[in-house]
């Protein structure tokens, strides 16, 4: 009997512990967006503790695609590196990244590129072929990172 009364005082003092950290965190945004307004409804990215979660963003110039993937997926990785950078981020924090690809010929052109901005290791990732994207982009990246504590 006194053992389990021992491990429910254990597990009470965890939930604490858990409860009480989760007191301290706060949810930011990143090129936030609101209902009340006309813009696109959703925010750039949302940081809940240590984790940003990123939207999918599109590589466009004035709102058009640019004449190459490369330059596309070039435009795109400069957002994410921008978007992480108000966060006290760098793109060596994403955890995980997806790619949603209109026709998925544009794979090597986009590892071209995508692999010059990484110093280390890689995210994990997806590429899906989605058929058509707004603006009949070639690409949308969406993604997670994890700020160290270092």
């Amino acid at each position: 009997m006194r053992r389990l009364i021992g491990i429910k005082y254990i597990i009470t003092f965890c939930w604490l512990l858990i409860s009480v950290s989760a007191i301290g965190q706060s949810r930011s945004y990143v090129n936030p967006s609101s209902s009340e307004g006309n813009g696109a409804p959703f925010s750039g990215a949302v940081m809940e503790g240590n984790t940003l979660y990123l939207s999918g963003m599109l590589g466009l110039i004035d709102g058009e695609v640019p004449g190459t993937p490369e330059e596309e997926t070039r435009l795109i990785m400069e957002q994410f590196k921008a978007t992480l950078a108000e966060a006290g981020m760098t793109l060596d924090d994403l955890v995980s990244v997806t790619i949603y690809c209109s026709d998925v010929s544009h794979y090597a052109a986009f590892n071209s590129v995508y692999r010059t901005y990484f110093n280390g290791n890689f995210p994990a990732r997806a590429f899906i072929g989605a058929g058509n994207l707004l603006f009949d982009a070639r690409f949308e990246m969406q993604g997670i990172a994890v700020k160290s504590s270092m």
